[in-house]
């Protein structure tokens, strides 16, 4: 029997370092300026260590689910942990832009995904129902960040300077992630399963994940959350832009953003009920339908009142399917490749991210307007959700590792 109570103490911890893993790189807008002002760094320049940042979680999100699965997701969101804390502190006394850009795009983006697809793994592991609401409640951590770290930067650096200011932020995050690694545990499902079955020596572990990578199951969640998210990185980050070339303030553009990350609060645990009650491939089938056409709404959209309405419905949209991807993979692969199966889909979200920033400025610079970036933003969305519909389960869930092995 599952222990129904520490079981809550893993999801909790999960939605902390997942806060502060992803705060502590996202604030990295609110430094951006104060940091140009004081060193004569170009804001471009500043900015390009954002995208180094997802292309390192992108790459190190697999590696990180890999070993987890190898030595077990304590001691890898502790080491995390550690490189974030680190990484934070070594680029607050960057004295160049190269540098900086190396320390926080590279290092601070690949120690940031130690806590997303380890955690995530460890989390299925430990619930056989209630799973989605369980992953959503994770995820709903990560969404936290935007609403908790990011005003606390942007406190600090009106008080301190940037440097100070980031420093703050790296010993705040071993204080808090540190301890918080502590409480992860081994799930009971997967200790139960080596006790039966024995520790699989490394050539057998290998090949179960070589064929696993190899099936049509994971190169379609891998595909669906690549165009899932490469369907909504644009309008995320472009939005504020557009509403203010539409004549809105900056300000109360700024309050749209807002609006929609508050909105995703909500779409992670409905979306986590709703996969639950109904099944996590028919709602993220559907999510991933409506989501293209809520993109597609922001072509129509003038008024702040129209833009509060959309950017609320996207919100909801897009963050309440992400978690259940995780769901998805812990019905079909084994328990002990699961941080492998996490982190590939984690890779191909963050690939998918890394296109909207670059897409939105170039259709800007060329079309001196935004309309094509929610057209391809449909289009893109159109291709995920015909592409999630495809997805076949396994015929029998949960295969255990053995059976993998010999299929």
């Amino acid at each position: 029997m599952i222990n129904s109570h520490y079981r809550w103490i893993i999801v909790a911890a999960g939605g902390l370092l997942g806060c502060m893993a992803i705060g502590a790189m996202f604030s990295l807008p609110v430094f951006i300026l104060p940091m140009s002002r004081d060193t004569g760094w170009s804001v471009t320049g500043i900015s390009s260590a954002m995208t180094l940042a997802f292309l390192a979680m992108a790459l190190a999100s697999m590696a990180w689910g890999s070993l987890s699965d190898r030595i077990g997701t304590r001691p890898v969101v502790l080491l995390g942990s550690a490189l974030l804390a680190t990484s934070l502190a070594l680029a607050s006394v960057a004295t160049s832009l190269v540098q900086f850009q190396l320390v926080f795009g590279v290092l601070v983006g690949a120690a940031a995904a130690a806590t997303f697809a380890p955690m995530m793994a460890c989390v299925t592991g430990w619930f056989e129902t209630r799973r989605g609401l369980a992953v959503s409640l994770v995820s709903a951590g990560m969404g936290m960040a935007p609403m908790t770290v990011s005003p606390l930067a942007a406190w600090l650096v009106s008080s301190y300077d940037w440097r100070t200011s980031l420093q703050i932020i790296a010993a705040l995050a071993a204080v808090v992630m540190i301890p918080a690694a502590l409480l992860v545990r081994r799930p009971p499902a997967l200790a139960r399963e080596q006790a039966a079955h024995g520790v699989e020596d490394a050539a057998q572990t290998a090949m179960s994940v070589s064929q696993a990578i190899r099936t049509p199951q994971f190169i379609i969640l891998l595909l669906t959350n690549f165009f899932c998210c490469a369907t909504h990185s644009g309008p995320i980050f472009h939005t504020i832009g557009y509403a203010v070339s539409c004549g809105i303030p900056l300000i109360a553009a700024v309050s749209i953003y807002s609006v929609e990350g508050l909105a995703g609060l909500g779409g992670r645990l409905a979306f986590g009920l709703l996969g639950d009650r109904f099944g996590a491939k028919r709602v993220l089938v559907l999510g991933l339908l409506v989501q293209a056409f809520v993109a597609l709404a922001y072509f129509f959209v003038r008024e702040l009142g129209a833009f509060y309405a959309v950017a609320a419905l996207f919100g909801f949209i897009y963050a309440g399917v992400m978690p259940l991807y995780a769901v998805l993979a812990r019905e079909n692969f084994p328990l002990p490749m699961m941080g492998t199966i996490i982190g590939g889909t984690a890779m191909a979200g963050s690939l998918g991210m890394a296109t909207g920033p670059l897409a939105g400025g170039l259709i800007y610079d060329s079309f001196a307007s935004y309309g094509w970036l929610y057209i391809g933003a449909w289009g893109i969305g159109i291709g995920a959700f015909l592409i999630a519909l495809t997805f076949r389960p396994f015929a029998k869930a949960r295969p255990d590792a053995r059976a993998a092995v010999a299929g």
